[in-house]
C-alpha cells in the first residue's frame, strides 16, 4: 500500500484515524497503541502477507534480546548477546538483499555456476533492520530502559516511517508513544500534518512521477546518448530523486503528526549545500546519523589521525552505498561520496577558501556525477553515459521520442535549480508561518492535483532499498 494510492488515502488512513481518535478520546491509551501497531502491521502485510511473519519474528527477537542485554550482569555477557543480535540481524539482511549479488560475483570470478531461485526482497527490510540494530546497540551501551512490548512493536512498525524511513531512534520515539499527548494533536499540528502531506503528494505525483517519464527512457538508452541528452538524463534524475525522496519524507512527517508524534526531518534542502559534508547533513539525515554513530565512530572516527579518518570515511560510505542495493553501481556511488568527504575534510585542513558560488557549483555537480551510478542499471551504462557527458560518444541529437523541445527542457531544469536553491523548503513554509489564505489555497490546490493523479503514480524510489 502506497501513501500515494486511493486505498491508503480514502480507506486505510480514514479508518485507522477514526478508530484511533475514538480510543484516545475515551482514554483507552493501551488500546490505541495496540490499534496503531495492528494497523501498521496490516499496512506492511498489504504488500506481501508472507513477509509479515518474518517481520514479526524480527520484532519479537530484538525486543527480548534487548531486554536480555539490559539485564545482563556483566559487560562480557552484554557483548556476547550484542554480537549474537548483530549476526542475526545482518544475516537476515544479507540473505534477502545480497545472496544473489555475492553468488553472481563468485560465479564470475571462479566460473562456477551457482544460482538460487529468485529471492524477493521484503519491503522496508533495510529500515527496520537498522532501526533495531541501533536499539540493541544502545541496550549494550546502557542508553535505554525497558519498554512495554506494545510500545516497541509500534516503534518498529510505525507505518509513516516503515518502508522508506526515516530510521527512528527509540529514545526519541517511544517516549512520545508513552506520552499522555499521544493521539491528541492540537489543531495547529493537524493543520501542519495536512500541509506536509499535501505538498509531499504534489511533489511525488505532479513532479517526480512526470520526470520519470523522461528519465526512464534516457537511462534505458544510456549507451546511445549524445552530449546534450546525457546531461539532461543526469540532471533530470538529480531532480527526480530530489522531489521523490522529499515527497516521501514530508508525507511521513505529516502522517506522524496526525498522531502527535514528531519524527525526524529526513530531508533539508540538500542541493543548497556548499560542501559534501553539508550535503550529508541535509540528505537522508537519519541514515547519515546512523552511519556516523553506529559505524564511523566505532571504526575509530577521527581519533587516530587524518589518514585513518579518511579511510574510515571511505569505508563508511562504501557500506552506505551497499546498504542502498546489491550492485556495484551502488558501491561505486558510496565510494565516490566517501572520496568526496575525504577530499572535503582535507580541503578544510589546508585552510583554503572558495567563494560560496564556486563551492555550490562543485558540490552540486559532484552529486550529479555520483547520481549517474546510483540510477544506472549497470556499470557499463553508467560509464557510457558519463562518456557522453564529456562529449566522448556523440554530438548533440535530441531524441525524437521525447515530446519536449531542448529549449523547454533547459527552462525546466533551470526552474528546478531555482526551486531547490532559492525557494524555502517545506519545513520552513509549514512550521515557521502561521496558516493564511494565501498559503491555504495553494495547499488545497496541491492536494486536489495530487489526488487527481493517484491512479498513475509510481512507487517511491527508496522503496527498493
Amino acid at each position: 500500500m502506497l501513501f500515494n494510492s486511493y486505498e491508503f488515502i480514502f480507506i486505510f488512513l480514514p479508518v485507522t484515524m477514526l478508530v484511533f481518535y475514538g480510543l484516545t478520546y475515551f482514554r483507552k491509551v493501551r488500546a490505541s497503541i495496540w490499534w496503531i501497531g495492528f494497523a501498521s502491521l496490516f499496512f506492511y502485510a498489504y504488500w506481501n502477507w508472507r513477509f509479515l511473519f518474518l517481520f514479526a519474528i524480527s520484532i519479537v527477537f530484538n525486543y527480548f534480546l534487548g531486554n536480555t542485554i539490559t539485564d545482563a550482569r556483566s559487560a562480557n555477557r552484554q557483548k556476547y548477546y550484542l554480537i549474537l543480535g548483530l549476526i542475526a540481524n545482518l544475516s537476515l539482511l544479507a540473505y534477502f538483499k545480497y545472496t544473489n549479488f555475492f553468488l553472481q560475483n563468485f560465479s564470475a570470478l571462479t566460473g562456477v555456476g551457482l544460482t538460487l531461485p529468485e529471492i524477493i526482497l521484503p519491503v522496508g527490510i533495510s529500515f527496520f533492520t537498522f532501526t533495531q540494530i541501533a536499539y540493541i546497540v544502545d541496550c549494550a551501551r546502557s542508553k535505554q530502559s525497558k519498554y512495554r512490548f506494545s510500545d516497541y512493536v509500534l516503534f518498529v512498525s510505525f507505518f509513516p516511517h516503515l518502508v522508506a524511513g526515516p530510521i527512528l531512534m527509540h529514545n526519541a520515539t517511544i517516549p512520545q508513544i508513552e506520552s499522555k499527548r499521544f493521539g491528541r494533536p492540537s489543531a495547529r499540528k493537524v493543520s501542519m500534518a495536512i500541509q506536509f502531506f499535501s505538498i509531499g503528494l504534489f511533489k511525488k505525483i505532479i513532479i517526480a512521477d512526470n520526470l520519470a517519464l523522461f528519465v526512464d527512457p534516457l537511462f534505458k538508452n544510456a549507451h546511445h546518448l549524445s552530449l546534450f541528452d546525457a546531461w539532461v538524463a543526469a540532471l533530470l534524475y538529480t531532480f527526480q530523486i530530489y522531489f521523490d525522496f522529499s515527497a516521501y519524507s514530508e508525507m511521513a512527517v505529516g502522517l506522524a503528526l496526525l498522531m502527535n508524534v514528531r519524527i525526524p526531518f529526513n530531508f533539508n534542502s540538500p542541493y543548497k549545500a556548499l560542501s559534501i559534508v553539508d550535503f550529508w547533513r541535509r540528505w537522508h539525515i537519519s541514515l547519515s546519523s546512523f552511519l556516523r554513530h553506529y559505524l564511523y565512530i566505532p571504526l575509530g572516527g577521527n581519533r587516530n589521525g587524518a589518514l585513518r579518518r579518511y579511510i574510515n570515511l571511505f569505508i563508511t560510505m562504501l557500506l552506505g552505498g551497499l546498504w542502498h542495493g546489491a550492485s556495484w553501481t551502488f558501491v561505486i556511488w558510496g565510494g565516490l561520496h566517501g572520496s568526496y568527504l575525504a577530499i572535503n575534510h582535507f580541503w578544510k585542513v589546508t585552510g583554503l577558501k572558495l567563494s560560496s558560488y564556486l563551492a555550490w557549483v562543485i558540490t552540486f555537480f559532484a552529486v550529479v556525477i555520483a547520481w549517474v551510478f546510483f540510477r544506472a542499471q549497470t556499470l557499463s551504462a553508467a560509464t557510457s553515459l558519463l562518456k557522453s557527458m564529456i562529449g566522448y560518444n556523440h554530438a548533440y541529437s535530441w531524441p525524437s521520442s521525447l515530446s519536449v523541445t531542448p529549449t523547454m527542457m533547459i527552462i525546466c531544469i533551470s526552474l528546478f535549480v531555482c526551486w531547490a536553491v532559492a525557494v524555502p523548503n517545506t519545513q520552513q513554509i509549514v512550521i515557521n508561518r502561521q496558516p493564511k489564505m494565501r498559503i491555504a489555497i495553494p495547499i488545497v490546490l496541491m492536494l486536489v492535483l495530487g489526488i487527481l493523479g493517484l491512479g498513475k503514480s509510481d512507487n517511491f524510489i527508496y522503496f527498493q532499498f
